[in-house]
C-alpha cells in the first residue's frame, strides 16, 4: 500500500481523535459543544425542509408533465448551433436538469453513461457537463430560502449565465479533446 493511501485511510479517524483531545486539553466542554452544534444543525435541517420539498415536487411535476421534453425540443436549435450533432441531442435533458437538481441531473447522466458508455462522446460530455455546472435553482431555493434571502434576482441571472458558460465550455473542451 502506498503512503498516500495509508494517510487517507487514517486521516478521518485521527481527526475524530485529535480534535476532541485538543478541545479537552483547552478545557472546552466537548460533549456540550457537540450537542449545541447538533441542535443548531437540526434546526437548520427543519428550516430547509419546506423549501426542499417544494423544489423536489416542482422538479417532479416538470418532468412528469412533459415540460422537460418540450423545452428540450425548443432548445434543439441552440444546441445545434453550439456544435452538438444530432446524436448528442440526448444531452439536452441533462443540460436543462443540471441547474434544477443535482440528483436529477446525476440520474440523467448515469443513464447516458450506461447507454452510451463512459468513453463515448456522450459519456465524456455528460461527465464534463455534470462537473462544470451547478444546481442554481436548488441553491437559490434551499439555501437562500433557509436564511431568509428574498431578493436574489442578480444571483439567479449570474447563476444561469455561469451554467450556460459551463455548458458551452464543456462542449468545446470535449469536442477539442475528442477529435
Amino acid at each position: 500500500m502506498s503512503v498516500i493511501a495509508e494517510i487517507s485511510r487514517w486521516a478521518i479517524p485521527m481527526l475524530f481523535f485529535v480534535i476532541p483531545l485538543l478541545a479537552y486539553l483547552r478545557r472546552v466542554p466537548v460533549y456540550e459543544s457537540f450537542v449545541a452544534g447538533a441542535e443548531d444543525g437540526f434546526k437548520t435541517g427543519v428550516s430547509i425542509l419546506p423549501f426542499l420539498i417544494g423544489m423536489l415536487v416542482s422538479i417532479r411535476v416538470f418532468i412528469d408533465s412533459g415540460a422537460l421534453e418540450i423545452l428540450a425540443r425548443f432548445l434543439y436549435p441552440l444546441f445545434s448551433w453550439l456544435g452538438l450533432s444530432s446524436d448528442l441531442t440526448s444531452l439536452i435533458p441533462l443540460a436543462i436538469m443540471r441547474p434544477l437538481s443535482g440528483s436529477g441531473a446525476l440520474g440523467v447522466a448515469s443513464q447516458l453513461i450506461e447507454q452510451y458508455g463512459p468513453d463515448s462522446m456522450v459519456g465524456r460530455m455528460a461527465s464534463t457537463l455534470q462537473g462544470s455546472t451547478d444546481t442554481t435553482f436548488f441553491v437559490l431555493t434551499v439555501y437562500f430560502g433557509s436564511v431568509g434571502i428574498r431578493k436574489y434576482r442578480y444571483a439567479l441571472k449570474l447563476g444561469l449565465i455561469a451554467d450556460f458558460v459551463g455548458l458551452v465550455a464543456s462542449v468545446w473542451i470535449v469536442l477539442k479533446a475528442f477529435y
